[in-house]
């Protein structure tokens, strides 16, 4: 299959054909992604949190993102990369932001750079060159906000939108006012032109899944739960271990 490029993904919107992303963090699950078909493996800042065990997002530094971001592209042939600019960087301003963009596209690997939807970062990016995937929050803002908040991030460059928490009536309004993709990461729906979710969310990989009633693709905890008991069982039992 051919590689996705930015061009690639606008036109699947022109086409009316959903966006597919996963986040990731390891070469093994981008693989296994990459493979099933996904258009975007997105490197989140979240792996602190979601991975780490930091308490917030904030906490990821730019030469950590580099390591998962190159990680990430070891794995992935056909989706398009997009790796997050951490939040240290962009406090330092749009010089900053435009100098860790370019270092997550030549070191990382990434094909293009996802950051908080400041208009003035992403004209910086855009106009060095940088593909930018642009996020923005709804929090029940007013449907016009929004749109207009969609229209100059457009206007100022950016290539793609992740629509957080855009809600049945802002997000029809806002994916149809762009001609870039809008897609919804945390709170998104069918309206927009896609959908992004953690690959951990999507095989329920983590302790928290253990006990949690949220539905997911497959329960890899508990599976792993069995394995590891399994195992315990084999040891002290004296028998031969499996693999």
């Amino acid at each position: 299959m051919d590689r996705v490029t930015v061009a690639a993904l606008q036109q699947m919107k022109r086409d009316g054909r959903k966006i597919v992303g996963v986040v990731a963090w390891d070469t093994q699950i981008a693989r296994i992604a990459d493979r099933a078909g996904v258009d975007i493996v997105s490197v989140g800042d979240s792996v602190g949190v979601n991975l780490w065990g930091q308490s917030t997002e904030t906490e990821v530094t730019l030469e950590e993102m580099l390591v998962v971001c190159k990680a990430v592209r070891r794995g992935v042939t056909r989706a398009l990369v997009s790796c997050d600019v951490p939040f240290g960087a962009t406090q330092e301003g749009t010089e900053a932001s435009v100098g860790a963009a370019l270092r997550l596209m030549k070191e990382g690997g990434a094909d293009m750079v996802k950051i908080h939807g400041l208009a003035d970062a992403v004209r910086a990016m855009a106009r060095a060159g940088i593909p930018v995937f642009a996020e923005f929050h709804g929090n029940e803002a007013p449907a016009g906000k929004l749109v207009e908040e969609a229209k100059g991030l457009e206007h100022a460059g950016a290539s793609l939108l992740d629509f957080r928490h855009s809600g049945p009536a802002a997000g029809p309004a806002v994916a149809r006012a762009v001609s870039i993709p809008v897609i919804g990461g945390l709170g998104g729906g069918p309206w927009l032109d896609g959908r992004v979710r953690l690959a951990h969310t999507v095989i329920g990989y983590g302790a928290k899944w253990l006990d949690a009633k949220t539905q997911t693709y497959v329960n890899t905890a508990q599976l792993s739960l069995e394995a590891f008991t399994a195992l315990c069982a084999d040891v002290r039992a004296g028998r031969q271990i499996k693999g």
